[in-house]
C-alpha cells in the first residue's frame, strides 16, 4: 500500500513537473513592414521551436515545444503574404501553427528573453522576395543645385510603443504624426527633399535607421521622440547630439540607456553586432560631424523655445546608438515629456504637433542657410546674395512682399509656396526686386 502511494506520488510529481514546463502562448501579434511581415508569440516562459517550409501549396509550419494556448489568435492578414492561420495540438504537448501563404517568403526566427516591459517572445519574420535596392537619388534642378536631403526618423513603432502617457497615449503614434508634419514642410520648401525612415506602425532597428539614412545619401538625420521619466512633474523639450565621452547629465544618460534598449523591446535580434562601429567612431570625420550636429541642434532648440518650455537651454549629449553615423550630422529631438499630464495633452493635439514640427523645420532650415552644403540650391541662392526673412507672428505673404518691394507671385515661386499659407519660423528667400 505504501509502495503504491509512493508510486502514485512520483507519477503526480512528474505530471506536475511536465505541466510546469509548458509555456503558455499568451498572445500572437502581427506587424507589417515595407520588406517583411513579423509575427510575435508572447510566452509565459522560453520555449524551443522548429520551422518547416512546405510547397504546393506554400505554407510554413511552426512547432512550439511544450506549449499551450492562452487565447485563440485573431489576426488582421490584409496586406500580408499570409492567407490563413491554422493551429493544432501535436503530440499532446506541442503547439503547431500553420501559415498558409499567398506567395513565397524567406522565413527567419529568433527568441528574445524577457525584459522589464516585455515577456519572453518568439519572433517569426517572413521576409519578402528581394527587390532591387531602393536608392534615393539627390534630386537636382541642374548639376549645381541639388536638394538637401533630410532623413526624418519617427522613434519606436510596431510592438515597441515607446513611452506611454496618461490616457494610454503612445509615443510611437505622437512622433510619427510630428514626423509626417515635418516631412510636408520640407516637401513644400524649395531646395529640400525629405525621406521618412519609418512610414507606418512597424519597428526599425537602431542600426537599420542609420543605414536607411545613409542609403538615402542624407545630409542630416533627425530622430523625433517624446520623453518620459519616473516623476510625472518632469517637463520640457530637449535636443540631443551624440557623445563619445559620456552623458552631459544624469537625465541624458538615463534617456540614452532607455532608447538604446529599444531593439530588445522592438523584437530585433542582437546577434549581428556592428563590428565596424568602434573603428568608425575613431574616424576624424566624426569630429566635424559632431560639431555640425551641435550647431544644428542649437538652432533647432532656439526655435523650439518659441513653442515649448525647454528642459535645458543647451544641446545635451549622450551615447545614443541611433545617432552614431560618422558622416551624417544627427540630432535627437525630445518634443516634450509624454509622462507629464500637461505635455501629454499638448502632444496629443494636432495643432500643437504642427507647431513643434514648424519649430524643428525652422531650426534646420536656418542652420542650412547659414552653412549650406556645397552644390545645393540653398548654397546657390546664398551665393546669389539673395536676402532671407524669417516669418514672425502676424506676418502675411502680401505684407512681406510689400515690405521687400517684390511681387507675391515671385515670392511664391522662389519658395515653392502654393496659396497664401506661411508658417511662423519659416525662412523665406527674398527674390531680387
Amino acid at each position: 500500500m505504501v509502495l503504491r502511494w509512493r508510486l502514485g506520488l512520483v507519477v503526480l510529481c512528474l505530471l506536475l513537473s511536465e505541466s510546469a514546463l509548458s509555456a503558455k502562448i499568451e498572445e500572437l501579434r502581427l506587424w507589417r513592414a515595407p520588406d517583411h511581415t513579423r509575427l510575435v508569440f508572447d510566452l509565459s516562459e522560453p520555449a524551443d521551436h522548429t520551422l518547416l517550409e512546405l510547397k504546393n501549396p506554400d505554407r510554413l509550419v511552426i512547432d512550439i515545444k511544450k506549449a499551450e494556448w492562452g487565447s485563440t489568435p485573431d489576426l488582421e492578414l490584409d496586406g500580408t503574404p499570409i492567407k490563413g492561420v491554422r493551429t493544432a495540438v501535436r503530440n499532446d504537448r506541442d503547439i503547431r501553427v500553420v501559415l498558409d501563404l499567398k506567395s513565397q517568403v524567406k522565413p527567419r526566427s529568433f527568441a528574445l528573453k524577457a525584459t522589464d516591459t516585455k515577456k519572453d517572445r518568439l519572433v517569426i519574420d517572413l521576409v519578402d522576395p528581394a527587390a532591387p535596392p531602393k536608392v534615393v537619388a539627390r534630386k537636382v534642378d541642374n548639376s549645381e543645385k541639388r536638394d538637401i536631403i533630410v532623413a526624418i526618423d519617427a522613434g519606436h513603432g510596431g510592438e515597441d510603443p515607446g513611452a506611454i502617457g496618461p490616457g494610454k497615449i503612445q509615443e510611437k503614434k505622437v512622433v510619427l504624426a510630428i514626423a509626417a508634419e515635418l516631412r510636408q514642410l520640407f516637401e513644400d520648401a524649395k531646395g529640400y527633399q525629405p525621406v521618412m525612415i519609418r512610414t507606418g506602425d512597424y519597428y526599425v532597428s537602431l542600426s537599420g535607421r542609420r543605414k536607411l539614412a545613409r542609403d538615402a545619401q542624407a545630409d542630416v538625420f533627425i530622430s523625433i521622440h517624446a520623453d518620459a521619466f519616473t516623476n510625472p512633474q518632469a517637463n520640457g523639450a530637449s535636443v540631443y547630439a551624440l557623445s563619445l565621452r559620456g552623458a552631459s547629465s544624469t537625465a541624458a544618460r538615463y534617456l540614452a540607456q532607455r532608447e538604446n534598449a529599444a531593439d530588445l523591446v522592438g523584437g530585433v535580434t542582437l546577434s549581428d553586432k556592428d563590428d565596424v562601429l568602434a573603428s568608425v567612431l575613431t574616424d576624424l570625420s566624426m569630429t566635424s560631424t559632431l560639431d555640425r550636429s551641435l550647431q544644428m541642434g542649437s538652432s533647432v532648440l532656439a526655435e523650439m523655445g518659441n513653442v515649448a518650455r525647454l528642459h535645458k537651454d543647451h544641446v545635451e549629449q549622450a551615447a545614443f546608438a541611433v545617432l552614431k553615423s560618422p558622416d551624417i550630422p544627427s540630432i535627437l529631438v525630445e518634443t516634450g515629456f509624454i509622462s507629464n499630464p500637461t505635455e501629454a495633452r499638448r502632444l496629443n493635439n494636432s495643432a500643437y504637433r504642427r507647431k513643434m514640427a514648424n519649430a524643428i523645420f525652422a531650426g534646420v532650415s536656418d542652420h542650412f542657410y547659414a552653412q549650406p552644403p556645397p552644390g545645393t540650391y540653398v548654397a546657390w541662392s546664398k551665393e546669389q546674395g539673395q536676402q532671407t526673412y524669417t516669418i514672425a507672428r502676424g506676418d502675411t505673404l502680401s505684407g512681406i512682399a510689400q515690405k521687400f518691394k517684390v511681387s507675391v507671385e515671385s515670392l511664391r515661386s522662389h519658395n515653392n509656396i502654393n496659396g497664401s499659407r506661411i508658417l511662423v519660423g519659416q525662412t523665406l528667400v527674398i527674390p531680387r526686386s
